[in-house]
């Protein structure tokens, strides 16, 4: 049971929802850039939602399974195709003995997640699956996958019927509360942080006004905007914070950094606010050369829009809970 990589593609790393509660040790948290398309693929395999995923970035790999199994694939649409025939997305699929999945074109998003019924069979560090590959820990080897890794899943499909199986899950109607569905937005929504008021009101203004850029020197640890420039009213010194996913930090060039999945455990720049966490993933599929705006919201608001995806995923999966019963019908 075991799936063989013939082509790694750009960046392809198993990520679960992050090695929580080592930041003291100065442990990074890391894990999956894009929560919502990494729980909706587990979800309709009929995983839980802290199951490890495959986050694969912009240039997809090519992997034989040599054996049958369920998978699905959310987030960038990247051409996949199944033996060269294209196959949906957002949707579980069927994968028969030595079939291929493979991946083309950029169409929308960075980053697609793949998961598999049962999981991969990874060795966690300190908890966690996610793949850190600055510390070479978790995931498989601590590394992006390269040609001819194997990489074992904890269970296959019984042989018999998996026509019949396919059949009955692609009879299966999924529909996507649109809390869930993946939008693409101009605007990612912030709030302000207490450092706000350091900054020169020109600054502020200037924040949620004009267009950054993404520059192309972003990654997993951090996104370096490309726009006004941002200035503290006079110059501070900062006792390094915690660092947290989506924070907006200002070095002294005056060009924003917003610090994503890999981010270091602390930080001594000013914070000149924090993504909202229900935009991360709006965030985690724009690339280098993505242009957007922000926009401010208030605490509350930001809370209330974290709770209603919430909520959308507690209501996605008890409306396809016969996704998972069909499932496991087929699996010894």
């Amino acid at each position: 049971m075991s799936i063989i990589v013939l082509k790694p593609g750009m960046q392809s790393s198993f990520q679960d929802l992050g090695r929580v509660g080592y930041q003291q040790l100065g442990i990074p948290v890391t894990g999956v850039m894009d929560t919502r398309a990494h729980q909706l693929a587990n979800l309709l395999v009929g995983n839980d939602c802290d199951q490890a995923s495959l986050e694969i970035t912009l240039t997809g790999p090519t992997l034989e399974f040599t054996q049958p199994c369920c998978i699905a694939l959310t987030g960038a649409d990247l051409s996949p195709t199944l033996n060269g025939q294209p196959i949906a997305q957002n949707r579980p699929i069927v994968v028969r003995e030595l079939d291929t999945l493979a991946f083309g074109q950029r169409r929308t998003g960075t980053r697609a997640y793949l998961a598999i019924h049962g999981g991969f069979k990874l060795t966690p560090a300190l908890g966690s699956n996610s793949t850190h590959m600055r510390c070479e820990i978790g995931g498989w080897e601590g590394r992006a996958l390269k040609r001819g890794d194997r990489i074992k899943f904890n269970q296959a499909l019984a042989s018999q019927d998996l026509e019949g199986l396919a059949q009955e899950l692609w009879s299966i109607k999924i529909y996507l509360p649109t809390t869930l569905a993946a939008h693409a937005r101009s605007r990612v929504r912030m709030i302000t942080s207490e450092q706000f008021q350091d900054f020169t009101p020109q600054s502020q203004h200037a924040l949620t006004s004009e267009t950054f850029r993404i520059s192309p020197d972003s990654e997993r640890m951090g996104y370096r905007l490309q726009g006004p420039e941002i200035t503290l009213s006079k110059p501070r010194q900062m006792i390094s914070e915690a660092a947290t996913f989506g924070s907006i930090q200002v070095p002294a060039g005056g060009q924003p950094i917003i610090l994503m999945a890999d981010r270091q455990t602390t930080g001594g720049y000013p914070k000149i606010g924090y993504v909202a966490t229900v935009d991360l993933p709006t965030l985690a599929q724009m690339g280098p050369g993505d242009t957007f705006k922000f926009e401010l919201i208030g605490l509350d608001e930001a809370q209330a829009l974290d709770a209603q995806r919430s909520k959308a995923f507690a209501a996605l999966a008890k409306n396809i809970a016969s996704v998972r019963n069909h499932i496991l019908k087929h699996y010894p």
